[in-house]
């Protein structure tokens, strides 16, 4: 029988992996409930309505972006945008939560690509920072390098010399 002392090393070790496992739980738990539908209204650059299997419809409030508002510079093109990405068609929402005004906020993914991180990347949304403790801490590093590329190269509403944000425009 072959038997071996644990050292402080292998403590060490083993904390930083029970961490890890730990956050991973955490991580995975924090995306609450998931469902398969079709989205059959874009209501802006960051809602959809979705339908599901059960003929229920669902707003969905795309979390960890805000979108230019309608009336705002680049609110149409960014509803349009999203229109082009799951318009009609069958997309995931991971969801956990539902805002003040009854919406379900959720992360949509459509053939396995992030939508909110892609209108981001592209330049029709923000990352909506005030709402940060809503995402993962990965989704939180990607959105914020996609915006901070989105900017350095000028796309979307970041072509604009001094764009407003949906927030501030709000009030």
């Amino acid at each position: 029988m072959i038997t071996r002392e644990c050292t402080l090393a292998d403590r060490r070790h083993s904390g930083w992996l029970t961490a890890l496992l730990l956050w991973f739980g955490f991580v995975f738990q924090a995306t609450g409930a998931v469902y398969e539908a079709r989205v059959v209204k874009i209501m802006d650059g960051d809602t959809v309505e979705t339908l599901n299997s059960a003929r229920h419809t669902e707003r969905v409030r795309i979390t960890g972006i805000d979108a230019p508002e309608r009336k705002q510079a680049f609110g149409t093109q960014a509803r349009q945008r999203l229109t082009d990405l799951v318009g009609g068609r069958a997309v995931t929402v991971y969801w956990d939560r539902r805002d003040r005004y009854g919406r379900t906020v959720g992360k949509i993914t459509v053939d396995g690509r992030d939508v909110g991180l892609t209108m981001i990347r592209e330049g029709y949304a923000w990352w909506y920072r005030k709402f940060a403790e809503e995402q993962n801490p990965g989704d939180q590093v990607l959105y914020a390098a996609a915006e901070l590329a989105a900017r350095k190269a000028k796309r979307g509403l970041w072509s604009h010399p001094d764009p407003m944000a949906p927030w501030d425009h709000r009030h």
